[in-house]
């Protein structure tokens, strides 16, 4: 499987807004932009990170799944998203390799991304998304 780069870390936070100064003011990163994903029920907030990016994400729900990260592990790092060419072809590899998909097909994510987590039991308790940016994009 071909990595192109990590995209982004993915960092569980009760509030974006209690939580962005750190980066923004302290850490000197530059803010890329807020977004609601309905669909996972998060606010996600983008930072540049050098070549990566930092992503915080916000429940929108008590039924969200960083909702439920923050409930029992409290906030901090929630997942590390590999960037991938052609998602399908990696999770078929990955299935190969015995890896347990959350999602076995890739579904759209913040930023317009196709995305697919693989299952931290199958990764030594990291919670890792593929991620596959479209080729013209602001959150590249």
């Amino acid at each position: 499987m071909h990595v192109k780069k990590v995209d982004h870390i993915g960092i569980a936070v009760r509030s974006i807004e209690k939580a962005l100064p750190f980066y923004t003011d302290v850490l000197g990163l530059p803010f890329l932009g807020i977004e609601e994903v309905g669909s996972e029920q998060v606010k996600v907030a983008f930072l540049q990170a050098g070549e990566a990016k930092i992503e915080l994400l916000e429940p929108l729900s008590p039924e969200s799944a960083v909702a439920t990260f923050i409930e029992k592990r409290g906030e901090g790092i929630h997942h590390v998203a590999l960037g991938v060419d052609d998602i399908t072809e990696r999770i078929r590899e990955l299935k190969e390799h015995g890896i347990r998909m959350i999602q076995e097909t890739p579904k759209r994510g913040a930023g317009g991304a196709w995305v697919a987590f693989m299952h931290p039991k199958s990764t030594g308790g990291v919670l890792y998304e593929l991620c596959e940016r479209p080729k013209t994009e602001g959150h590249q």
